[in-house]
């Protein structure tokens, strides 16, 4: 015969949530369950704060419906996309493909940010992930690039876009490889702004690889009109191929060279610069 002993509900409280600290130590976990687990809480951790202070939201969002309106109604009528095509139809994708590589920028200057703050010391002094930071950070700007790109379509239906000749799973998949392309990117910011010691160093050195790459494309002119030197470096380098398996999901045309390429380029650049990034967060936060 047993005897149970009064327990005070503070006391059980207590002990309860002894154990789930217990239960949720790594040890005591998958080291795969336990990442995900903890990407997944630091990503909605930024996605609440963009939600509580939206001002990078709305001003990351207003940039590239300016360059709408400016290339549509400024230079629209200058530029030559061949017969029977509508420039506006020409610009989008290629507007689609800046939004979410600028954007990308974003993951770079928010990790100096915490690193600066002190914020990743305190992430580092818990039983966490390493790369979950990391992790979490570029998802959750994923998730806000997919909000843009969906207002940029919105402001693209606006001002005359409209797809041609292709179906609605084309069109999605269209989608999909920008922002592949632009989860990729994520990972090459995350990596400058951990090797950066402020966010002004991690926008700096975001501009100086993302505008060669977004201006010296197939985003706003055909490549055709390019001298011969730029011509063969626009028409391999990432953003353009990106740019023009999205275009041709979206209107038609030839699309398996251009998609596989930029498949190709967005799976390469996460296994470079995902563990990359990850060892230069253990480099900064170790010093």
């Amino acid at each position: 015969m047993t005897t149970t002993e009064a327990v005070s509900p503070e006391v059980a409280g207590a002990q309860a949530g002894a154990r789930s600290a217990v239960d949720l130590t790594p040890a005591n976990r998958s080291s795969l369950a336990w990442a995900v687990a903890d990407a997944w809480l630091l990503a909605k951790r930024t996605l609440i704060h963009t939600w509580r202070v939206p001002d990078v939201l709305v001003f990351s969002s207003v940039q590239p419906v300016l360059f709408v309106l400016l290339f549509t109604y400024v230079f629209g009528g200058a530029i030559d996309v061949g017969p029977g095509r509508h420039y506006v139809d020409y610009l989008m994708p290629g507007v689609f493909a800046q939004t979410v590589v600028f954007g990308a920028m974003l993951t770079g200057i928010g990790l100096a940010t915490d690193k600066q703050n002190g914020l990743l010391d305190r992430f580092r002094s818990l039983p966490m992930s390493r790369s979950a930071l990391l992790a979490g950070r570029t998802l959750s700007d994923l998730v806000r690039n997919t909000f843009i790109l969906l207002l940029m379509l919105a402001v693209g239906l606006a001002v005359g876009f409209r797809f041609h000749h292709t179906t609605a799973a084309a069109v999605v998949g269209g989608f999909a490889v920008l922002l592949l392309f632009s989860y990729a990117f994520s990972w090459i910011s995350a990596t400058i702004g951990m090797a950066v010691s402020n966010p002004e160093a991690a926008q700096s050195g975001g501009i100086i690889w993302v505008f060669p790459l977004v201006f010296a494309s197939s985003g706003f002119a055909p490549v055709s009109t390019m001298p011969g030197w730029l011509r063969a470096f626009a028409n391999h380098q990432p953003v353009s191929v990106t740019i023009d398996a999205s275009r041709a999901l979206f209107q038609g045309g030839p699309v398996a060279g251009d998609l596989i390429a930029s498949v190709a380029w967005s799976v390469g650049i996460i296994a470079v610069f995902g563990p990359l990034a990850v060892r230069t967060y253990r480099r900064s936060t170790s010093k």
